[in-house]
């Protein structure tokens, strides 16, 4: 296949479009304006766009208008419908994204959505790539996302030294690779946050030192990254948020529509315990709280 834009890899042409400057995507677009790459950002408040603006960012009224002045548009917003208009709508990306372009979606978003994104992309001779990632505002802070890249392996290829600014680039498969990927990085992330909420809850009804609990465990077989990245934080009862515990439900919803799937019970139950924390007004708290909901149901105030 011959590539289409092959200017891509280079910075000094390269002419990016980037809309959700939210919890996460400020770091990930910071970086991309780090690496001198020209953007031009969208958001319903562009007085959020301030900081990217003494950065170097221009700005857009519209994601039609964004698309008409870039090569590559990247979207990371809060969930599928927000995909859904600002790629598909009457005034989204593929209006306004001429022919050998590449939307990108970094959402964690519905793999049919994405397939649904790179048939148009297609229709219209542009291409679509769904690239969702983890890691959370850290990684993205610090440029160490993990990103699962689905569509066209030459098309990822080509946006690979651009999106390495951001993280570790994976490519997985055909359109809607990506957001399958970062589903089942959900359910494993749901689950264990669940196991370590209840270990601690345990360890602390057993009258453990929870401090100590964790420095005995974490080099064992119970050990992770997510005991690394949040079990100090269930400790101390701080549940400021990398990632809202109501985008983790919106995922492993995700899980339970995919009609290959027939029987998710450990994300069932996952789901039913973050769906707590959205029940009792905290759904826009970190997805460490899920240890207040097992607390609760421990009588523990």
């Amino acid at each position: 296949m011959e590539t289409p834009y092959p200017k891509l890899i280079d910075p000094s042409k390269t002419r990016i479009g980037w809309i959700g400057i939210g919890i996460m995507g400020s770091a990930m677009v910071s970086h991309i304006l780090t690496a001198g790459y020209s953007v031009t950002v969208y958001a319903r408040d562009l007085r959020k766009s301030k900081d990217l603006q003494t950065k170097g960012a221009r700005t857009a009224n519209s994601p039609k208008e964004l698309a008409e002045t870039s090569d590559v548009v990247f979207t990371m917003v809060g969930n599928a419908n927000d995909v859904r208009s600002l790629i598909l709508g009457p005034d989204g990306v593929l209006s306004g994204l001429k022919p050998g372009g590449v939307t990108v979606d970094m959402t964690s978003s519905k793999p049919a959505l994405a397939r649904e994104i790179y048939a148009e992309a297609r229709r219209r001779d542009c291409w679509a790539v769904d690239a969702p990632v983890s890691g959370g505002d850290a990684g993205a802070r610090e440029a160490r996302l993990a990103i699962f890249a689905g569509g066209d392996s030459e098309i990822v290829e080509l946006l690979t030294p651009m999106m390495s600014n951001m993280g570790i680039v994976r490519f997985m498969g055909a359109a809607g690779s990506g957001q399958s990927c970062k589903i089942g990085n959900q359910i494993c992330a749901g689950g264990n946050l669940v196991g370590l909420a209840e270990g601690m809850v345990f360890a602390e009804k057993a009258g453990l030192d929870p401090v100590k609990w964790l420095e005995a465990v974490k080099d064992g077989a119970a050990g992770s990254a997510v005991m690394r990245l949040f079990g100090e934080m269930m400790f101390k009862r701080d549940y400021k948020a990398t990632g809202f515990a109501e985008y983790i439900v919106k995922d492993l919803g995700m899980a339970a529509e995919e009609e290959a799937v027939t029987a998710m019970p450990g994300a069932a139950l996952s789901k039913q315990l973050f769906s707590g924390m959205v029940a009792n007004g905290d759904g826009k708290l970190g997805i460490q709280g899920v240890v207040s909901v097992i607390r609760r149901l421990n009588g523990i105030s």
